[in-house]
């Protein structure tokens, strides 16, 4: 049975930073590609982060350089380190694990809990 966890939410000011962290169990021994994804209140879930097996990553547009996604292939565990958070970035982070066609497409996924990111003063 494959099940993420997310940690590593919380609340912090403007301009501070956090490290979510997801742990994964069911996948070792694979290479799945790997995801962050958010959802603000009334608000679609969106793209965050993804990186696959082989390390190559992509981020939202908006992102710009703020935040940072990593992965253990041995653990089968990513990180996503933010820096320089705004009130906007508040949402519900989510981790996902799986196989994708495209940057976009995921042929099969499984997906955490999620950890709440707020930031306000």
């Amino acid at each position: 049975q494959v099940q993420l966890v997310e940690s590593g939410g919380g609340s912090v000011q403007p301009g501070g930073s956090l490290t979510l962290s997801c742990k994964t169990s069911g996948l070792y021994g694979s290479y799945p590609d790997m995801g962050w994804y958010r959802q603000a209140p009334g608000k679609q879930r969106e793209l965050v982060a993804t990186i696959t097996g082989g390390g190559e990553t992509n981020y939202a547009g908006w992102v710009k350089g703020r935040f940072t996604v990593s992965r253990d292939n041995i653990k089968v565990t990513s990180d996503l380190n933010m820096l320089t958070l705004v009130p906007d970035d508040t949402a519900v982070y989510y981790c996902r694990a799986g196989t994708r066609l495209s940057s976009s497409v995921w042929t099969t996924s499984y997906w955490g809990h999620g950890t709440q990111v707020t930031v306000s003063l």
